[in-house]
């Protein structure tokens, strides 16, 4: 599924359009319910809850195309399914549907759920030799070294609005910082940042031209490895390249694209929810700068009552089994259901309870296969959170909060938008971007001096050519005469470097 792609440019995404703009009913064939379409897209809390009453803790459901799966409600049903991989595995060509050949390639669910050659879709040894080479590479970063991405990245997207005094959180600030840290990691160069940004969210949505989105993703991380091949670095891809686990390049680019898709999609729910309730919710911010509890603590709160992932496809039965009631057949998918798990009235009796700094709720799942980067991700959005109050720190809601709104898709829902406002002013560039833009400049400058070299070089070259031993004018050449000059080696021209498009933007507002 790789797109060819010119040498001297960034590949460029394709466009978006929404996936199921026709009507869908509520209900599909057997009365099951469909958690796609307009009206379980609108408000999956309420389908979640309408499933719960109907089924108790597991649901029948239908996923777009009408395919069959298994909606797991309850929390401990969903613990017990992530604590069980011999009954409940990862490998989704155990599926029946993939079975049968009924799943169309172009069906929105294939950049989910289609196998691929990762710890994600493994079990047992081939999962521990998969995982363990991603989890080494995960820790090498340490929380210093993420902290100064996103203090810069963070420092950059409010240099560019803090003069307006006016902002939107999500296009303008949670939907950048995430990626723009994992490009980083990765390895990857700025320029792929804001167009992978649009490309992921697509992907995430499983809309009509997701496989086109997944497409891009894999072709600028085929371009970072060939360049980390050549060239290796401090970054994820030339620790997963030279790892002792002997991942094959085609393993080493799935578990790139699994971090960077994941790590976007739930960082940037987790900084927009965690905005909004910052801004909405007087005691939140109470506590905070009461020093009542930390932004941590209050992240937790959040990651029970709007976890970043709905839910998360998939698992797949091995045998025929029983969970919650249901009779569940061999071959059955199983979708964990991490928002729904999170308000169980088992767990959770009375939702509006606090809950800071408890971590047993779903949103990194458990067991083998627990979010292998939710330490980067939860630190990226404190990080990034805390920087953004520091530097507007009378930051408040423009709107009324009752004109916010969301967007669903069947595994995650968004805030679309977080409009706000606050007292302008300049904001001053953080010291690495001040290095960074420096250095591109400088290596700007040293490029242009080298092809003025190489074009003085040539130009030389030529006239020597011309008063050369063999040419008429080229005086005597004798035993007596002086040897000739050895002509100069030819120079190497070297390109010039592209300023990175953060290089340039925050260069704009240093001026």
């Amino acid at each position: 599924m790789t797109t060819p792609l010119p040498d001297d440019a960034a590949p460029t995404p394709p466009p978006g359009c929404p996936a199921h703009a026709h009507a869908v009913e509520p209900l599909g064939p057997g009365g099951v319910r469909r958690l796609y379409g307009p009206e379980a897209e609108a408000d999956p809390a309420g389908l979640y809850e309408k499933l719960r009453a109907e089924h108790g803790e597991v649901a029948p459901v239908l996923l777009h195309g009408d395919f069959p799966a298994w909606l797991i409600l309850g929390h401990g049903a969903n613990i017990t399914v992530m604590r069980s991989p011999s009954l409940f595995s990862r490998d989704s060509r155990l599926w029946s549907c993939f079975r049968d050949g009924e799943v169309p390639p172009t069906s929105p669910l294939m950049p989910v759920i289609a196998w691929q050659p990762l710890c994600v879709f493994a079990d047992g040894e081939e999962h521990r030799r998969l995982r363990g080479a991603v989890l080494d590479g995960l820790n090498r970063f340490d929380r210093r070294g993420v902290r100064r991405h996103v203090r810069r990245f963070t420092t950059d997207l409010v240099q560019v609005v803090g003069p307006t005094g006016r902002a939107e959180l999500i296009t303008q600030f949670a939907e950048h910082l995430p990626m723009l840290v994992m490009t980083k990691l990765l390895g990857m160069p700025d320029e792929y940042g804001p167009q992978l940004v649009d490309a992921a969210r697509d992907l995430m949505k499983g809309t009509e031209t997701a496989i086109a989105s997944n497409d891009y993703v894999v072709a600028s991380l085929q371009r970072t490895i060939e360049a980390k091949r050549a060239e290796p670095g401090a970054d994820l891809t030339s620790y997963l390249l030279e790892h002792p686990a002997g991942l094959t390049e085609q393993e080493v680019m799935e578990h790139l694209r699994v971090v960077l898709l994941a790590a976007n999609e739930t960082t940037v729910n987790l900084i927009a929810d965690s905005l909004k309730m910052v801004l909405t919710d007087p005691r939140f911010r109470a506590h905070l700068s009461g020093g009542q509890m930390t932004l941590g603590e209050a992240l937790d709160q959040v990651l029970w009552d709007s976890p970043p992932m709905s839910l998360v496809a998939g698992r797949w039965a091995t045998a025929d089994t029983e969970l919650g009631g249901q009779r569940i057949r061999a071959g059955d998918m199983l979708l964990l259901g991490l928002a729904a798990g999170n308000v169980d009235p088992v767990v959770r009796p009375d939702p509006t309870t606090p809950l800071y700094g408890n971590r047993s709720h779903l949103s990194f799942g458990a067991g083998p296969h627990e979010c292998p980067g939710q330490d980067i991700g939860r630190n990226v959005a404190e990080v990034g959170i805390d920087i953004l109050l520091t530097l507007l720190p009378d930051l408040r809601l423009a709107v009324d909060e009752a004109e916010l709104s969301w967007s669903s898709a069947w595994i995650s829902r968004h805030l679309t938008a977080l409009p706000v406002e606050f007292t302008p002013r300049e904001i001053e560039p953080d010291p690495e971007s001040v290095a960074a833009a420096e250095e591109a400049a400088r290596a700007e400058a040293q490029a242009a001096r080298v092809e003025a070299q190489a074009a003085r070089a040539a130009k030389a070259a030529a006239g020597a050519a011309v008063t050369s031993p063999e040419s008429p004018a080229a005086g005597p050449s004798g035993p007596g005469a002086a040897p000739a000059a050895a002509a100069p080696p030819a120079a190497v021209s070297v390109p010039r470097q592209r300023r990175s498009w953060w290089s340039v933007l925050t260069g704009v507002f240093r001026r």
